[in-house]
């Protein structure tokens, strides 16, 4: 069971890491509109890419704990950057590759940390608006923010806030899908992921994938602990040395997003966008 569990975390990785790599070869300065994006057979193939990621990481929970699949979404993050260096026909930088492991660790020791939920996780109405608004009031904080920085940092700002919503959304999901729920939380959880997507394209637009793509990472499933503690009742690290440890990821973590930001954007792409 948990070879299969590790096999389809892995691979669901790579195809979420490949088609994030897609459609940030599609965007750029006067390419982020989804209704314009929609319209490239490469973006769209990354989108079918991310959904195949993402099915399959679904699919390894049916065969192994939550504690073995979810450090495994770590992986890619390593994946991302040899793919688009790749799509741009360059290798990968080192000091990305090493930035990136960082980041991957860091993420991986704050999963472990966190106690396993076997509750049914429960939202009300007013827990929903709750969520909604507290993922929006943070997005769009980040949102004014980027205005005022570097292009570098924009885009880490940007995929934070994307981040901070697709949070919000796996926290809805997690309702919908193991706990009791009401129909309109159908029509809620796609909202907060439809403007985590445009924003992402934003935060690819700015250029320097791998800042982009780490700082989503870290943001998605920090928002979604704090969201699953606050309004589901799920547990955070207890004791001292899982609390140290939990700080002491997350610095890695974020040492890590910084190490990559300093590394540079990597070079422009050479060939041919898709039409």
């Amino acid at each position: 069971m948990s070879v299969a569990a590790v096999g389809l975390a892995l691979l669901g990785s790579l195809f979420f890491a490949l088609g994030a790599a897609l459609q940030q070869s599609e965007t750029g300065p006067d390419r982020v509109a989804l209704r314009h994006l929609a319209r490239r057979p490469r973006w769209l193939l990354g989108g079918l890419a991310v959904g195949a990621g993402t099915a399959l990481h679904v699919l390894a929970l049916r065969y192994g704990p939550l504690t073995l699949v979810q450090p495994l979404g770590a992986a890619s993050l390593l994946f991302a950057l040899p793919c688009a260096a790749a799509l741009r026909r360059h290798r990968p930088r080192p000091r990305e590759l090493a930035a990136a492991a960082a980041v991957a660790a860091g993420l991986t020791g704050l999963v472990l940390t966190v106690p396993e939920h076997t509750g049914d996780p429960r939202l009300g109405p007013w827990g929903a608006v709750a969520l909604l608004a507290g993922a929006a009031t943070v997005a769009l904080g980040l949102l004014a923010v980027s205005r005022r920085v570097s292009p570098t940092a924009r885009g880490g700002l940007l995929a934070m806030a994307a981040g901070v919503l697709y949070g919000a959304t796996a926290t809805l999901t997690r309702v919908l899908v193991d706990g009791a729920w009401e129909p309109w939380l159908l029509l809620a959880a796609p909202l907060p992921a439809l403007a985590a997507l445009g924003l992402l394209q934003r935060a690819y637009a700015c250029g320097h994938f791998g800042v982009a793509f780490a700082s989503l990472q870290v943001a998605d499933p920090l928002t979604a602990v704090v969201f699953g503690a606050v309004l589901l009742g799920e547990p955070l690290p207890t004791g001292a040395t899982a609390t140290l440890t939990a700080l002491a990821a997350a610095l890695l973590a974020a040492c890590g997003t910084v190490a990559l930001a300093r590394t540079g954007p990597p070079p422009a792409a050479h060939v041919p966008q898709a039409r």
